[in-house]
């Protein structure tokens, strides 16, 4: 996916440069990396909650040993397809077990066990800052609302731009494939 969008931008690049006028070089920008607390300890326990107390999603531990699960309410709009659209609850339990009313419940937790594991966050925004190819992806809209890696979080995503495509395309199945 990332492949795809890095072959994206160096096109549109290429395009560009063919045809704007010769600019003088100009000094690269070092773009801020967002802190993404690691909780990773231990590769056969995806979400990082064995013998932990309460904070990332799923697994086991919380207060007093009681199981940790991770809730989400997902609301998603214009997406082309009626059944897609609406709101709906996602729980993601200890071991992966996945409920709720979400249509693709257990996918949806299966992705973001990946994520968790991999140490990366699909709810954070785009920043500010970011160069962005200017296609637009369509009127699809979602919001959710839940807790990730401890924190509460409230993330919108839309498809207006080559960033906020790439961003939904990650969070698929959460979000439905538009």
């Amino acid at each position: 996916m990332l492949r795809r969008l890095a072959v994206t931008a160096v096109a549109s690049l290429a395009a560009l440069a063919a045809a704007a006028p010769a600019a003088p070089a100009v000094e690269p920008v070092p773009v801020p990396l967002l802190p993404v607390p690691l909780f990773l300890d231990d590769p056969q326990d995806p979400w990082g909650q064995e013998g932990r107390g309460q904070g990332a999603p799923g697994g086991r531990g919380g207060q007093g040993g009681q199981e940790v699960t991770m809730r989400m309410t997902v609301t998603v709009a214009d997406s082309g397809d009626a059944e897609a659209d609406g709101t709906f609850d996602l729980v993601c339990g200890p071991d992966r077990a996945a409920s709720g009313t979400h249509a693709k419940a257990q996918g949806a937790c299966d992705r973001l066990a990946e994520a968790y594991a991999a140490d990366e966050n699909p709810f954070l925004p785009t920043p500010a800052d970011a160069m962005c190819t200017q296609i637009h992806g369509g009127p699809a809209t979602a919001r959710i609302v839940g807790t990730w890696q401890g924190q509460d979080f409230t993330a919108h995503l839309n498809r207006v731009n080559g960033c906020e495509i790439s961003r939904w395309n990650n969070l698929i199945p959460v979000v439905p494939t538009v």
